[in-house]
Parts: structure tokens; sequence; C-alpha cells
């Protein structure tokens, strides 16, 4: 293995052994003696990579940040219809924080950002323009009502999901999330849908779940 390669492993390793760590304790109750015996290398190999605890919390926010905004880029890309790619998008990333660790550490640690040096708010921002995107595409395609607040909706989404998964959490280590999320659904839908479209939306999000439960091929 080359020396470069070898830096890349080392370095995921340590972001593995880092999001294990903080997702368990928290970002103020971990040590960087913890993540280094987690990912399996040294205190020298951990503070080549990294030079504070923040720098690695940043690191797995960003590498969490880019899976989840994968999931609606992927969406955006396939031309899902923009509502429909909204409601996809909650039980997506709720997937990615019950499935993968590194989801659900960045989130934690996004939510605990306050005790960083620097305010970590990227992730709710990029959000909010994606919902937005999603909602003007709504919008046009004739699915939301157009006299809705993109800008005012995208920040409601973004904090009721972050509050949904946060309860579903505390609650039942997200074990009830899809459920939780449906609720929301059933009270935001009314909302936002287009009066006359109303019949044959008011139970997409049921509808996404189950298509979503279907195998894959």
């Amino acid at each position: 293995m080359s020396q470069q390669a070898r830096a890349i492993e080392t370095r995921a390793a340590i972001i593995r052994g880092a999001a294990e760590a903080f997702e368990q304790r928290g970002y103020g109750s971990t040590s960087l003696a913890q993540v280094s015996a987690a990912a399996g290398v040294t205190k020298g190999a951990l503070y080549f990579h990294f030079d504070s605890k923040e720098a690695l919390a940043v690191a797995i926010i960003d590498a969490q940040h880019e899976k989840s905004v994968g999931a609606g880029r992927a969406l955006l890309d396939r031309n899902v219809p923009g509502l429909r790619a909204l409601v996809s998008m909650s039980y997506e990333l709720a997937r990615q924080l019950r499935d993968d660790l590194i989801v659900s550490a960045g989130v934690r640690l996004t939510i605990e950002a306050v005790n960083f040096s620097t305010p970590v708010s990227a992730p709710y921002l990029d959000w909010m323009v994606a919902c937005e995107e999603f909602l003007r595409r709504g919008i046009a395609e004739g699915d939301v009502a157009p006299t809705i607040d993109v800008a005012a909706a995208a920040r409601f989404f973004t904090a009721g999901f972050t509050g949904v998964q946060v309860v579903s959490d505390v609650l039942t280590k997200r074990g009830d999330i899809d459920q939780r999320l449906t609720d929301m659904w059933a009270l935001m839908l009314p909302g936002l849908v287009a009066p006359e479209r109303w019949d044959d939306l008011k139970n997409l999000a049921t509808e996404v779940q189950q298509e979503r439960r279907k195998p894959q091929p």
C-alpha cells in the first residue's frame, strides 16, 4: 500500500472511530484519547490528520453533510416532482440517521456545535436552500399552492425535521422516526398542497413510505 493510500485509510479510520465515540458520549464528554482508542490509531497519527477535537468534529459534520446533501441532489437530478422529492428526502434522511453512524454522529455534532469556536450553520442553510428548490418546483408543477412563502416553509421544514428526529432519538433511539415523520406530514401537507390537488396528494407521505419499502431491482 502506498503512503498516500495508507494516509487516506488512516484518516477514514479516525473519522469512523470518532463518529462512534461522539455518537455514544457527545462532543463535550469525548476525549481525543477515547477517539484514538476507538479508531485504533496512536495519538500521533490522530494529530497528524486533525490538530484539534473541533477540527475532527467538523470533518465528521462535513462527511455527514455530503452524504445527506447527496440524497437531495439525486432526487433533483432524477426530476422527481418537487413535493414528492421533499417528502422522499425526509424519509431518506431518517434512514441515514438510523443506519449510518457517520450521519447520526454528524447530526448530533451539528446540534452540539454551540460548543465550537465557530458556529456550524452551513448544514441547516444548505437544507433550507434545497427545500426552497423542491417547493418552487412543486409550485411550477401545480402541486404546491402558489401563495406559499417558500423560504418560510423551508425554514419550518428544517426545524420540524430536526425536532422530530431529536425527540424520536430520545424516546426510541429513532425506532419510530418514520411514523413521527408521517405525523409531521399529516400536519404540514394541508398547508402546502394546492387545494385542487389535495385529493391526489393527501396520502403522499404514506405512498412514499410504501414505495421505499418495495424491493429495489
